[in-house]
């Protein structure tokens, strides 16, 4: 070969490595593909970092800090005290009355409060930790989660046995194992925090699975299973996700069964309303709520990467979480064309982003439910709006 040709073929080969590495580069600065995470990822990103900054430096808090004079169980067990039950005026000694929609504040809630604090933490520092791969926000969330599910010290009881019973009534009632519908986030950002939990991952596991088994064979767990109202699916979409995490694909199919052959057919309407929560004396917000349990319970359902399936299952009269969707939109875009009773209470304080909307935006390819969605503020700070919230993070949804 001549110097001359030498030169030449140096110089080409030069120019293609430098074409090719520009092409690399060109290749990684392109946006990502169009999906649910890319999408959700774009909106929440700030929002997740700044939740999750918040909540770095936070020791974890479980029950144990707050014992109750009134508990009948012991310091590991949960507590609470049924929401709306107030004393008797014609008899203030005797047993506690029930007043629907209307929260006692002076019902011992700490316990509750707690477990929304760990449902906030847990949740936006695994968000952060899947935006930016930072070791530090895994490790955080796994001190919260060893906390509560595995130190001997500082965890909870595997059961509800003592929630939401009343002065002069029952020391607890299946109404409340509604109160754990907070973990239902929680176990989902637990499912991406394996290398961070190291060997307590195994001791969550086993907390995860001893609780699901207690929702499945105790008393109060079958009886709140069977309800015919919110409380059934929020029994359902707690079972769907702590399977979900220990890999129960039975008690999963089992869920799948029950929503598709009983819980659906008896609690939508044929305009995809749900009766039941019109007929409360807070309609609005129970409409809201049971909705987006049941699609949270639906997406969780589905196989990963179908894009919410279970969302688009509908009885062969139309009934389904579409169908809920269109009845539900278009009084979240515009509370003032609700042509229901307004709420006794809070109805100033919603509609708040409601996660149904996107699944259902998502699954039933209506762009305009998301924009709905995203224009609502995420970030309630009412704390009976809270108590109602149960999905804060959908990025954990889509990931």
């Amino acid at each position: 070969m001549s110097e001359l040709n030498r030169r030449n073929f140096i110089a080409l080969s030069a120019a293609t490595a430098a074409f090719m590495g520009s092409a690399r580069n060109l290749a990684a600065l392109q946006p990502p593909k169009p999906g649910p995470y890319t999408l959700v990822a774009a909106i929440d990103h700030d929002r997740i970092l700044r939740e999750a900054n918040h909540w770095l430096p936070e020791v974890p808090e479980t029950i144990t800090a707050y014992p109750s004079p009134r508990s009948p169980g012991g310091l590991h067990d949960f507590f609470s005290e049924a929401d709306y039950f107030w004393p008797n005026p014609k008899n203030p000694n005797g047993p506690y009355i029930n007043r629907d929609g209307q929260s006692n504040p002076a019902n011992f809630q700490l316990h509750r409060q707690a477990m929304i604090r760990l449902s906030l933490a847990v949740p936006a520092l695994t968000a952060a930790y899947l935006l930016t791969h930072r070791p530090a926000y895994a490790q955080a969330a796994a001190r919260h989660l060893t906390a509560w599910f595995v130190t001997t010290s500082t965890c909870m009881n595997p059961n509800l046995q003592y929630a939401q019973g009343y002065h002069g009534g029952p020391t607890g009632r299946s109404y409340g194992i509604i109160d754990t519908l907070h973990l239902v986030e929680v176990a989902r950002a637990t499912s991406f925090l394996q290398e961070a939990l190291g060997p307590n991952w195994a001791g969550v596991q086993t907390w995860f699975h001893d609780y699901l088994d207690w929702l499945k064979t105790s008393a109060p767990g079958i009886k709140e299973r069977d309800a015919k109202n919110n409380h059934g699916i929020c029994w359902a979409v707690q079972a769907a996700e702590f399977a979900r995490l220990i890999k129960d694909e039975a008690t999963r199919d089992e869920v799948r069964t029950r929503w598709e052959t009983i819980q659906l057919p008896d609690q939508m309407g044929p305009d995809g309303s749900f009766p039941r929560e019109l007929a409360r004396t807070k309609p609005y917000s129970y409409s809201i709520f049971n909705f987006d349990v049941a699609a949270g319970l639906c997406w969780s359902l589905s196989a990963p990467g179908s894009n919410g399936a279970e969302i688009r299952f509908a009885l062969p009269d139309g009934r389904g979480m579409c169908r809920a969707a269109a009845f539900l939109e278009p009084y979240l875009a515009d509370k003032s064309q609700w042509p229901y009773k307004q709420d006794v209470e809070h109805w100033e304080n919603l509609p708040v982003r409601s996660p149904g909307l996107l699944f259902c935006g998502l699954a039933c390819d209506h762009k305009e439910y998301i924009a709905v969605w995203r224009r609502l503020n995420p970030d309630p700070t009412d704390p009976e709006i809270i108590r109602n919230y149960p999905i804060r993070q959908p990025l954990l949804w889509v990931a």
